[in-house]
């Protein structure tokens, strides 16, 4: 079964799935709308009679200073990423009761584990969603066959960053390194299988979360460099409200085009400096003395 926005995305990447050998079925189907998600849930019980694997992953992204992105802007990336993920639970949840069996997969961020200026409403509702799946696998802990799995992706080759809300006048770029989609895809379908509740994908940009435990004040200067300097560019870009109201006509390819090999050398490098940092912050973490 397979929803987005986009009757016509999803036909096209319906007939790619058939091409391949797969049978597959297209729902148009806003995440942020519950009753739309209920009935996503309804058709794939009658289409095949159970739910085995529930994998969420709708998201949609906003570049701007908190002050300066419009309200319902805000409201509609959070809307989209984390009440569309909720929809999904409420929709998934009783009829793996039913099954007395299924997998929810939700897909979170690193920005679900770590701050980062210029993004507030993409950050906020990943942190929501880390949250949310915790106390899912809290309340869910008795029911053995129920299982809550979240895939936590640093930056990934995507169109998301061609298609994100940006209010900041200056070109948007993801921040390197930037891991294969297909990366994603695998931790996704391996997710059920396996017993761990969070699986990260893109180790080198992880570091980031030891940073901004051991040494917030280096992660916050560090990040809003790189934000500066690395993500965001030139000038004269013209406001923009991408995708986060509407989806693009066509599906936009599994791709951004962003792992070009000097994106790669800076990522490497990027890493790098992460890792020292992490280890420098957690060194100084142990030096200070006890309160």
């Amino acid at each position: 079964m397979l929803a987005s926005r986009s009757s016509t995305a999803l036909e096209e990447v319906v007939a790619e799935c058939r091409a391949a050998g797969a049978e597959a079925i297209a729902v148009p189907t806003d995440v942020r709308d519950e009753a739309a998600v209920r009935a996503l849930a309804e058709r794939a019980v009658r289409e095949f009679g159970r739910i085995d694997v529930w994998v969420t992953a709708a998201g949609v992204f906003a570049y701007g200073g908190f002050e300066d992105l419009p309200p319902d802007i805000f409201r509609q990336v959070v809307e989209t990423n984390l009440m569309g993920q909720v929809h999904a639970a409420r929709a998934a949840l009783p009829q793996f009761r039913r099954q007395r069996s299924g997998t929810l997969v939700m897909v979170g961020s690193l920005y679900s584990r770590v701050g980062s200026p210029l993004v507030s409403p993409y950050v906020t509702s990943k942190f929501g969603l880390l949250g949310f799946a915790i106390v899912l696998r809290q309340e869910l802990r008795r029911e053995r066959g129920i299982r809550i799995r979240i895939v936590l992706p640093s930056t990934i080759d995507t169109p998301i960053y061609q298609n994100a809300a940006n209010v900041t006048g200056r070109r948007v770029h993801p921040l390197p390194p930037v891991s294969s989609p297909e990366r994603v895809a695998r931790a996704i379908a391996a997710a059920p299988h396996r017993r761990r509740f969070a699986t990260h994908v893109g180790q080198s940009q992880r570091a980031a979360i030891l940073v901004q435990r051991f040494a917030p004040g280096i992660h916050d200067w560090l990040t809003g460099t790189l934000k500066r300097t690395v993500e965001l560019r030139g000038s004269g870009e013209p406001a923009t409200d991408g995708t986060v109201f509407a989806p693009p006509a066509h599906a936009g390819g599994t791709t951004g085009r962003w792992r070009s090999w000097p994106v790669r050398a800076g990522g490497a490098i990027a890493g790098a400096v992460l890792a020292v940092l992490a280890v420098l912050g957690a060194r100084a973490a142990q030096r200070k003395p006890s309160a």
